[in-house]
């Protein structure tokens, strides 16, 4: 039955929408309203207590852009839709990493800041949330009785993402080995992502599985639907972008008086705010058994980030009075080193789609121990490390290398488009 063909919902199942939604915004207003008001009342605040303003406010925003770009899956259509949507859904990732950027242009100081919230969210995404939702995965399937559960099987359409990840994970190695992220890269890079973009617009649909607010939005009319989701990307767009600028300086000048190392924070703290709905979506639908549909999300995530993140960042630098390329010290060539040999390691081991319980305790175990590893020689040997994993996973599953290869070309993607099933499993969380 066509959305417009849909039969008039009982007036109870109509307000548990608007229920939903009225409480949700409440509860994201609470977080949003303190940084508008510090923002446009220019009040100057303590740096650490501006840092919580601000970032508290970047965090809620993400939550109702993920919502919105969620429920927008129903209406999305075409390659352009695909595209904007695309962008939208990612710009709480981005607005912070592409201001260092454009600052390193005319203030050399924030190019390490630049690379160092790229790095950081990359790992962060590949380390923490892959295997996360694989090993969530894995419990909730032996509670339900699959005593003998390993691992997760991704769907073929996968291979798709796996093949432009994988291509673009190899070319990466051109930053650390020419010690720049140069123009010609970006714009390459900016390339295959529009490809990736065509590919996926034109793949098999498939009715989205919506959770929580965004299945909420999702039970509205087609009209009450598109006014909250655009409503929702006009609201997060512009709270992300009033508060993108302070909350970068803020984390600056945060580290300073706190006494820590303002790369890790900038590395760690600010891709893991931005990115918090994304992992708590996904370990959320892994939770309920939908894991192979949560790990396919985070891979599309990874491209997005090995590809338009990485491609954006010489433009944003040359606009912000820079050169055409964005020159890297030995910290930021050994973090762009580390983070492009996890990213093959992610990917050697998933070839055969397959993601197994002992590939993602890999990858959080390495993770988790590059934290107290902080001298040129033990990031090596850790880069060393992600490198043999990977020759290993490339050896082991090179039947699959060929396929993986050939898929961004020939094979079929899936995109999510549609009315929803909402069956109990996406019924309206509280």
């Amino acid at each position: 039955m066509r959305a417009t063909e849909r039969p008039a919902a009982p007036a109870a199942a109509t307000r548990a929408p608007w229920r939903t939604l009225t409480r949700s915004a409440a509860i994201t207003a609470v977080f949003i309203v303190p940084a508008v008001v510090v923002r446009i009342g220019g009040l100057h605040l303590n740096p650490v207590v501006a840092l919580l303003i601000y970032g508290a406010a970047v965090v809620a925003a993400s939550f109702l852009l993920a919502w919105g770009a969620e429920a927008a899956q129903i209406d999305v259509a075409g390659g352009l839709a695909i595209a904007a949507l695309a962008l939208v859904a990612v710009l709480p990732e981005y607005a912070v990493d592409l201001y260092y950027a454009y600052v390193s242009g005319h203030n050399p100081d924030y190019t390490q800041y630049a690379a160092a919230n790229m790095t950081g969210s990359n790992r962060l995404l590949m380390g923490l949330g892959w295997p996360v939702v694989v090993l969530v995965s894995v419990l909730v399937a032996r509670r339900r009785g699959a005593d003998k559960s390993t691992g997760l099987t991704l769907e073929p359409a996968n291979r798709v993402e796996l093949g432009f990840l994988l291509f673009a994970g190899v070319v990466a190695f051109v930053i650390p080995a020419s010690g720049e992220i140069h123009l010609g890269l970006g714009l390459a890079l900016l390339a295959w992502f529009g490809f990736y973009l065509y590919k996926i617009s034109h793949g098999d649909v498939e009715e989205p599985d919506l959770i929580g607010t965004a299945a909420a939005i999702g039970e509205l009319s087609d009209r009450g639907r598109r006014i909250v989701v655009g409503s929702l990307f006009v609201v997060s767009g512009a709270v992300i972008l009033l508060c993108a600028k302070p909350f970068a300086d803020n984390l600056v000048a945060a580290g300073t008086e706190l006494g820590i190392d303002r790369f890790l924070l900038v590395q760690w703290l600010a891709p893991l705010a931005s990115e918090a709905p994304e992992f708590i979506i996904a370990t959320i639908f892994a939770s309920r058994g939908k894991g192979t549909a949560a790990i396919a999300t985070l891979i599309s995530s990874k491209v997005n980030q090995w590809t338009l993140l990485i491609g954006s960042l010489p433009i944003a630098h040359l606009l912000g009075g820079g050169g055409p390329s964005l020159a890297l010290d030995p910290r930021q060539v050994e973090e762009v080193l580390l983070t492009a040999s996890q990213t093959l390691m992610g990917v050697a081991v998933i070839l055969a789609l397959r993601f197994s319980r002992a590939s993602a305790w890999a990858l959080l175990v390495l993770f988790i121990v590059q934290f107290p590893i902080t001298s040129t020689p033990g990031r090596l040997v850790l880069c060393g490390v992600y490198g043999v994993i990977a020759l290993g996973g490339l050896i082991v599953n090179r039947r699959h290398l060929g396929a993986t290869v050939q898929a961004p070309f020939v094979g079929t993607a899936i995109r999510h488009s549609g009315h929803p099933h909402h069956s109990e499993d996406t019924r309206l969380a509280t």
